[in-house]
């Protein structure tokens, strides 16, 4: 299991009531890739993006492998999943502390894989964080024996985000992922849009205006 404190990029908050903002990336990037966006995050978010500890090849990581066999279904290297989710448990336990930011003001997600793996820490370790978001992700039934009692995610938030013409992750995967969350005590938002595999204009405005709705609500 990997235990060595994942690498990773931040832009500092401006302003006393921080929040922290925890970007994860797709397989075969890095953590510059999602950190493109922190000029387009609300100032009072600590941004944080993520390096997964997993290397495929210079400069490219992820945070498991994974087969996808002839009928187009997926296997993945579970003890990989399993080591990344507890190192990022760890990780923004600690990243948390050290800012002073209650999880009450988390937010963790990020695109494809990292998504998913958002998604998944927000069914298993809900205390983390407020809200979790999924940019182009899916729901890896893997976890879903492992999640938390539903009411440890009352009052919790997620966003999902997909394209239309998505071929690498298809479309039922948000839709999956909807209504897995849909039966639980989640605050859902978020739309499909015009496009691929790959972050658009439209889609990224909107996420952003979903990070500010959640800061401007929050009152302690």
């Amino acid at each position: 299991m990997n235990t060595t404190p994942l690498t990773f990029l931040e832009r500092p908050a401006a302003g006393t009531h921080t929040w922290l903002l925890v970007l994860m990336h797709g397989v075969g990037s890095n953590e510059q890739d999602l950190f493109g966006l922190a000029p387009y995050v609300p100032p009072h978010f600590h941004v944080l993006s993520l390096r997964a500890p997993f290397v495929l090849g210079p400069g490219s990581y992820a945070w498991f492998e994974l087969d996808v066999r002839p009928d187009g279904s997926r296997a993945i290297d579970g003890e990989q999943e399993l080591a990344s989710r507890e190192a990022l448990t760890r990780e923004i336990a600690a990243h948390a502390q050290r800012l002073g930011v209650p999880p009450a003001r988390v937010l963790v997600g990020g695109f494809s894989q990292g998504g998913i793996m958002g998604l998944s820490l927000l069914l298993t370790q809900p205390s983390l964080m407020q809200a979790a978001f999924a940019l182009h992700s899916r729901l890896l039934p893997e976890v879903l024996t492992l999640a938390a009692p539903a009411a440890e995610l009352v009052g919790k938030r997620l966003w999902v985000s997909h394209g239309l013409q998505d071929m690498v992750i298809p479309l039922a995967q948000a839709q999956r992922i909807r209504e897995h969350f849909g039966a639980l005590p989640v605050a859902l938002d978020g739309a499909d849009f015009p496009g691929g595999h790959e972050l658009r204009p439209a889609e990224l405005q909107q996420w952003i205006a979903w990070l500010q709705r959640i800061t401007s609500k929050e009152t302690t």
